[in-house]
C-alpha cells in the first residue's frame, strides 16, 4: 500500500471514502442505511469520532472526521467491521429482501477471493485516508461530500439527500449530529 493513504497524523482530521464490495449498491432499503448513521452515532459518543461531513451513497460512504483517541484506523477498522456484521444480518433477516440469495453469494464470492476472511466479504478493504491539512482542503473534501449525490444524478441540490451532513449545514440534525456545522478545526501542524 503506498505511503499516501495511511493514517499518519493520529490526531488529525481525514477524509476517507469506503465500498462495498464489488460496488454492490446494498444501501437501497432503510434498514441498511439506519445501520450506518446508528454506527455513526455510537462512534461519537462511545469511541470518540469526531464527525465533520458524511455522506452514505448506495454503494459506498464518505465521511471527515478526527479521532478524539487518537486511533483514526482502528476507529474506521472497528465501524467497517461492525457494520458489515450488522448489514449482512439484516439482508439474512428481511423477508422482502429481493436480492437475498444474490448478495450473499457475492460477499461470499469476495470473502474467497480474500485470504484473510472466513465467510462474507462485506467492505472492500481499502479507506484511501487522506489527511485534511488546510481550511481549503477541508472545504474542497466537504463539498465533493455534499456534492456526491448531485454529480451521480440523485439529487438536484445537496440538501435534498437525507443521508447526507449538508442537511445539517442547513440546520436539519434529524439523521445525525456532526460535531461542527462550520468547520473551525484546530489542525495541528504538519510535519
Amino acid at each position: 500500500m503506498s505511503r499516501k493513504y495511511k493514517f499518519h497524523n493520529k490526531s488529525g482530521p481525514y477524509f476517507v471514502s469506503f465500498a462495498a464490495v464489488y460496488w454492490i449498491d446494498v444501501f437501497i432499503r432503510e434498514k441498511y442505511l439506519s445501520i450506518l448513521a446508528n454506527s455513526i452515532d455510537y462512534c461519537r459518543k462511545e469511541k470518540g469520532m469526531e464527525l465533520y461531513a458524511y455522506c452514505f451513497m448506495s454503494s459506498h460512504v464518505h465521511l471527515v472526521f478526527r479521532s478524539g483517541s487518537e486511533d483514526p484506523s482502528g476507529l474506521i477498522r472497528d465501524f467497517k467491521k461492525h457494520t458489515a456484521k450488522k448489514v449482512v444480518q439484516a439482508i439474512q433477516d428481511n423477508p422482502q429482501e429481493s436480492r437475498k440469495e444474490w448478495l450473499l453469494w457475492m460477499f461470499e464470492k469476495a470473502g474467497k477471493e480474500k485470504g484473510n476472511v472466513s465467510t462474507y466479504q462485506f467492505w472492500q478493504h481499502h479507506n484511501k485516508p487522506i489527511e485534511l491539512w488546510t481550511d481549503k482542503v477541508i472545504k474542497q473534501k466537504i463539498d465533493y461530500i455534499h456534492n456526491n449525490p448531485v454529480v451521480s444524478d440523485f439529487v438536484t441540490y445537496p440538501v435534498d439527500w437525507k443521508y447526507s451532513s449538508a442537511r445539517n449545514y442547513q440546520g436539519d440534525h434529524t439523521i445525525l449530529q456532526i460535531d461542527s456545522d462550520v468547520v473551525l478545526l484546530e489542525l495541528p501542524k504538519r510535519m
